[in-house]
């Protein structure tokens, strides 16, 4: 029963709950909280995925010598094979990740340094790179080497303002280390299989991560100067590991820009999403422990 239990909990943590969640607005106006609940979720989808094979595992040490008939042991024998094989997933897949991603910024790094208009960078930053491109566009390369990437449309057509509010959101991403949470989601949704996994989890998450940076240039610069930045590179993509100004997210976050609820309502959200988080980390956790514990203690007393 415990085993079934974790089970479908597994499941609705990797599949409905996440397609709910990436339905709903108000995530967006409470970012901070919502990225939390998300990582809340993919860690309590992981804890129930393993919680679920140690249920198994122990259900067949205490079961007797024909307690289990042929069909219930071949399906406690395929839950905990299925639970071994997305744990090797997730390992195997958190490693390739990590080091293509490094791979491909390491090289990007080094063509952009090669690349750099320096009589167009000024006094912007030493972090700062700037490409012979007509088109606005803005970028940021993670990593201990960090760069920000603007071309030189970035630096024609926008204003002083507006350049401030691109720069302002880049490094935004790099101080928080945005990367990292979205490898941590792109490993989990590799690890379990297609037809459990959300989707939708992946867009909804890099969605709050931009409006995360968003509010960050927001606060060095101003509303106007943000949305326009965001409509001078909306068209501009970037390469794969680095992150971009621009893109599909564009709109959404134009609209989150022109309506912003209250205070109140804002941290009510927050603190409802910070609540939900806590409580999909503590359940699945004492879940577990607490079994554990108590048969420790049953042993010790004998």
């Amino acid at each position: 029963m415990t085993a079934l239990l974790f089970g479908i909990l597994t499941l609705a943590l990797v599949g409905p709950i996440p397609e709910a969640l990436a339905r709903a607005e108000w995530p967006l106006y409470a970012p901070r909280a919502a990225l939390t609940l998300w990582q809340a979720i993919t860690l309590a989808a992981v804890l129930s995925a393993f919680s679920t094979g140690f249920a198994v595992v122990s259900g067949l040490l205490r079961a007797r010598p024909g307690d289990l008939g042929p069909v219930p042991l071949a399906a406690s024998l395929l839950i905990l094979l299925a639970i071994l094989v997305i744990g090797l997933r997730l390992i195997v897949t958190v490693a390739t990740i990590g080091v293509r991603t490094r791979s491909r910024r390491r090289h990007h790094r080094e063509m952009v340094d090669l690349l750099d208009r320096t009589d167009l960078r000024h006094r912007a930053g030493a972090d700062i790179r700037v490409l012979d491109v007509p088109a606005p566009m803005a970028y940021c390369l993670p990593g201990l080497r960090a760069r920000v990437v603007l071309s030189e449309g970035v630096l024609t057509r926008l204003s002083a303002e507006e350049i401030a509010a691109v720069i302002a959101h880049e490094r935004a991403h790099l101080r928080a280390r945005h990367d990292l949470v979205l490898e941590a989601f792109l490993a989990l949704h590799a690890a379990f299989p297609r037809w459990v996994r959300s989707a939708s989890a992946l867009t909804a998450v890099r969605l709050l991560i931009e409006a995360l940076a968003d509010d960050q240039a927001v606060r060095a610069t101003d509303r106007t100067s943000v949305g326009r930045a965001l409509v001078a590179c909306a068209g501009a993509s970037a390469p794969r590991g680095a992150m971009a100004l621009g893109g599909p997210t564009t709109l959404a976050r134009l609209r989150r820009l022109t309506f912003q609820p209250t205070t109140a309502d804002t941290h009510r959200l927050a603190a409802t999403a910070y609540l939900l988080a806590t409580a999909l980390l503590v359940v699945p956790t004492l879940a577990v422990a607490l079994p554990w514990l108590t048969e420790l203690n049953q042993l010790r007393g004998r």
